[in-house]
């Protein structure tokens, strides 16, 4: 999955039901609480959760890059500022985890660029489909524990994170998921065994050399995807999962919140969301009565995984 974006904490829940099979809701808080799952903000600055042991991985691929974007459009303090206000909220959270609210006017810079120079991650019960809101902070070197790998390393591993999610796909794609730069994304990848395809247009796509790829025979399944899934973002758009025709009804300036769809064999087929304890669909085009059939079959599993 490459680390699954949980913006939206319950989105987490959802995006792992949809791909595991077993999957319970209690599974993710419980990981969250153990740590073997932490939630952070990291890949384009937006809530994901990786696993502990990758963790460090991935903020050390993504820091230069996201400091270094924060100081082009002009967003950065005096760089004393920054300084004294990271150090300063480090000595705050030394004690402990402490929520938004308590940590008062540091909590403003955090939001700004504080947490692109202290790393940070969301801790239990704040994040979880109990507490949504994500607000609970506690340093990463104290809830994770020490940093244990070097900016090169993350950026390999966050090449190899998104291909053996999205894989095969262009060195764009890699980097405008990553948030890193198309040059950092191909001088990460010199290391990897990689395979190299074209596509419909003879544009090159890489993956990993060992990358499993679908037989084209394969219906894929109805899923549904929870909203602000990373496979409907502008990254994954090459997939044609979203298709672009449908695209404004899932991501529109007007619905800040967004949807979710799901998917008739790989492709987005509709929206959904939760109204008064009911998965509701929101069809964007007609579908044959066995497919219709597999949608409401999944529906009423989502419905019943939410109540």
């Amino acid at each position: 999955m490459g680390g699954l974006q949980t913006q939206y904490a319950p989105s987490g829940y959802v995006g792992l039901w949809t791909r595991v099979a077993g999957f319970e809701r209690d599974d993710l808080t419980r990981a969250l609480e153990d740590r073997s799952l932490v939630q952070a903000s990291l890949m384009r600055t937006t809530i994901h959760v990786v696993t502990r042991r990758e963790y460090w991985l991935f903020a050390n691929g993504i820091r230069r890059s996201r400091q270094e974007w924060v100081a082009r459009i002009g967003a950065l303090p005096p760089e004393r500022t920054v300084s004294t206000n990271a150090e300063r909220l480090r000595d705050a959270l030394r004690d402990g985890p402490k929520t938004v609210k308590e940590l008062g006017d540091l909590a403003k810079g955090f939001v700004g660029t504080l947490g692109l120079w202290v790393d940070l991650v969301r801790v239990p019960p704040s994040g979880t489909w109990e507490r949504r809101r994500a607000d609970r902070l506690a340093l990463a070197e104290d809830w994770v524990g020490p940093n244990d790998s070097t900016e090169a390393e993350g950026l390999e591993h966050l090449v190899r994170a998104y291909l053996r999610a999205f894989g095969p796909a262009t060195w764009k794609d890699v980097g405008s998921w990553a948030g890193v730069s198309l040059a950092d994304a191909k001088r990460a990848g010199e290391g990897l065994a990689l395979a190299t395809y074209r596509d419909e247009r003879g544009s090159e796509l890489v993956d990993l050399e060992d990358g499993p790829l679908p037989d084209e025979t394969i219906e894929a399944p109805v899923r549904f995807l929870p909203h602000w899934d990373a496979n409907l973002l502008v990254h994954a758009r090459r997939t044609g999962l979203l298709p672009e025709a449908h695209r404004p009804r899932v991501f529109s300036t007007k619905n800040p919140f967004s949807v979710g769809v799901y998917l008739v064999d790989g492709r987005a087929a509709g929206a959904w969301s939760l109204v008064d304890g009911r998965i509701a669909l929101d069809p964007f085009e007609d579908l044959s009565k066995g497919d219709e059939r597999a949608v409401e079959r999944e529906r009423a599993a989502l419905e019943a995984f939410h109540s």
